[in-house]
Parts: C-alpha cells; structure tokens; sequence
C-alpha cells in the first residue's frame, strides 16, 4: 500500500442550530436535549456549546471516509428525529440568518463561566457553529513530531478548504458580503486563526506548557485553550482541523474531511521520499484565508511562488492532482472528486445570498430570511 503507516484514522464534530419551526429563529433548548438523550436506550452522546440553542455530535473514531460518511448520516438523522419529536428542527450552518448573540441563553458549566468571566463581551458573541474533522497519528513521540511537520506543511492547503466550506453570509439579520462571517467573529478569541509553524513537538509542548503556567486557559478547567485553524489537539492523538464552516449538505461535509485526510497522506508520502511541501509563512497563508473568508469560491487565491492571483477553481484542479496518487489507496475518490460539484453549484453561502436576493433581498428582508433557514433546514436533511 503506497499510502504512509501513521494511523490516518477519522473523527469529526459537528455543531448545529437548533431551530423553531415557526419563527424560524434559533431556540434554546439543549438541556432538553441532553435530558432525552441520556434516557435513550443508545446515547447519541449530544454535547453542549456554549449557547443553549446549539447542539454538538461526535463520530466514533473511523477507519474510513466510509464510515465517516455513515457517522455524520447517522447523527444527522437522530438528532433531526430527536428535533421532530420536540417540535423543532436542525439546520447545518455556521450562522443564523438573523438571530442576535444578546438574546441567547447561556449554558452553564464551569467551562462556559469562565470563557465569560475571562472573554467577557468577546465570548458573549459567538454564536456560530463550526465542523472539526481529525486525522489520527499517534501517541509516541515520533508520531507527535510527525504531526507537528505535517500540521507546518498543511497551514498553506486550509483557507482552500475554507472557501468550499463557506456557510455564513448573514449575521444579525443583514447581508455581511462576505462568505465565511464565521471567521470573522471566532477570531476575536486570542489563539486562533492560522498557526505559526513549530520546529517540533517538544517546542510546541514548551509553548503550551508556558501559557498554563502563565494561567492563559484558567484556573477550574485547565485544558489547553489553543483554538488554532489546526492544531494539535490537546486529549486526542490526532491533528485536528477547525478552518472550516460547518458543511450544509452531508456530501459537502464528506468532501473536505477527504479532502483533509487526502492532504495529510500526501504529505506523509512525500516524506517517506525524503520530500515535502514547501512551508509558507504566516504572512502568506493567512492574505489567502481572508481571500476564501470574503469571496469563497468565486475569488482568487494567491500563488506565491509565481506572485499571481489564480482563480480559485484553478487552485482545486491543482490540489486534486497533488492528492491523485493518494485517494485509491484511501478510497475517497468519489468524495474528493465532488469539489467538482461545489465548484459547479455553489457553496452553502452562495446558495443562501441566491435564495435571500430570490425572495426580494434586502427589500423583503424578514421573509427572505425566513426562507433562507427553510433552505438550511430542508439541505440539512438531504441524503439522510
């Protein structure tokens, strides 16, 4: 097998709005949630966010974007049933379309009060909802080094998967003009957005190890707070991958977390042929995340090495042919070969900006909304 031997296995996280039907407005209702889950026969392990109109799922580790693909159906579809049972329904997107961060009840947890008390009014406006997929490495340090060149090399691949991503346009009920609003607000918390690179793990240990001393992630819950676009993270043997939007359509997700998979392999094959990709500066990656954040899919991105804008589209027929020699062997070719389908139809943002200006824009502003979250809610469901 051509592919490299670290484990290379999958999770990912999933965090969606919980919405009422009728308002079409976000609806605090987790611990509800979380009541009805534990007396399942089979818990779905629901998690709570910081917001209680938030729910969070998690996969079990797999082996395969196949049994990827089979783990977010599966808690797609209970949590959507468990919604039903209650009235309410689920929406995939990493903004609403209107609801407003001061009207939202808080949960509460040691964990969410002292986000507060240490973030104040920073922590108060996140009311956005992110997909996380991770890449399995393991626990020795070998592996752990081995992440942290891989995690260097990957930097310059991730504002791409940002911008096929792409799911909140709107925020507090007005059109932001950008495609990734999410972006923009999670990036008022200190350590997050891009990485700067790591000579080794035991640097990047020496780091981390400084800012709890240093009292930077609290005093009750002391878990690493290091919120980066990629990181390693800090419970998992695994790289983690944050940049994104949370996908709309469960094809779309399925897509990048192969995509992200993809990248990893790739790299750890040309390291086994004593090469690797170059490691762009901090400088560098971070103009093009704002380049996927603005325009998504219809902008360029920069290639530095001929110091020119390229269309986007350009850039993926590019990463799809670097990642070619590494799909067989992982069997996500259908998956990745999908950004073709992104490419064609839009993003999950370029589908809600099209519905919104369908049903009269700014002009009919409170029933465009309205059916911008029926749009999210009924592309939530498809393929379920």
């Amino acid at each position: 097998m051509s592919v490299p031997t670290p484990p290379l296995t999958m999770g990912i996280e999933e965090e969606y709005q919980i919405i009422d039907p009728k308002s079409r407005n976000l609806h605090a209702y987790i611990s509800e949630f979380l009541s009805q889950d534990q007396q399942r026969q089979v818990s779905l392990g629901l998690m709570p966010e910081l917001m209680q109109s938030q729910v969070e799922v998690g996969s079990n580790v797999c082996q395969n974007i196949g049994e990827i693909r089979q783990e977010v159906v599966r808690l797609r579809r209970a949590v959507c049933e468990l919604a039903e049972e209650n009235g309410l329904a689920i929406a995939a997107a990493s903004t609403h379309p209107f609801a407003r961060w001061d009207e939202q009840s808080i949960t509460e947890g040691v964990r969410y009060k002292e986000l507060l008390d240490d973030m104040q009014g920073v922590a108060k406006r996140l009311l956005i909802f992110g997909m996380h997929v991770h890449v399995g490495f393991g626990a020795d340090l070998e592996s752990k080094n081995l992440m942290i060149e891989i995690m260097n090399q990957a930097r310059y691949f991730i504002p791409h998967l940002l911008a096929l991503s792409t799911s909140s346009p709107f925020w507090h009920g007005r059109n932001t003009g950008l495609r990734s609003y999410r972006s923009v607000v999670f990036e008022s918390l200190p350590r997050t957005g891009i990485p700067h690179s790591f000579t080794s793990w035991g640097e990047y240990q020496n780091y981390e190890r400084t800012l709890g001393t240093v009292g930077a992630f609290g005093k009750d819950d002391t878990r690493a707070k290091i919120w980066w676009d990629i990181r390693p993270h800090p419970v998992f043997d695994t790289l983690e991958f944050r940049i994104t939007d949370i996908c709309t359509k469960v094809d779309e997700a399925i897509c990048i977390a192969a995509l992200f998979q993809a990248i990893c392999a790739k790299l750890l094959k040309l390291r086994r042929q004593n090469m690797s990709w170059r490691q762009y500066r901090h400088i560098h990656i971070t103009e093009n995340k704002w380049r996927a954040v603005r325009y998504g899919i219809d902008g360029e991105l920069i290639d530095f090495g001929k110091q020119e804008s390229v269309p986007f589209s350009d850039l993926m027929e590019e990463l799809l042919e670097i990642v070619d020699d590494v799909v067989d062997d992982l069997g996500s070719r259908q998956e990745v070969e999908y950004v073709h389908t992104i490419l064609r139809n839009g993003t999950s943002a370029d589908r809600q900006i099209a519905t919104y200006k369908a049903h009269g824009g700014d002009e009919n502003r409170e029933e465009a909304l309205k059916a911008v979250v029926d749009q999210l809610v009924a592309e939530t469901k498809e393929g379920l």
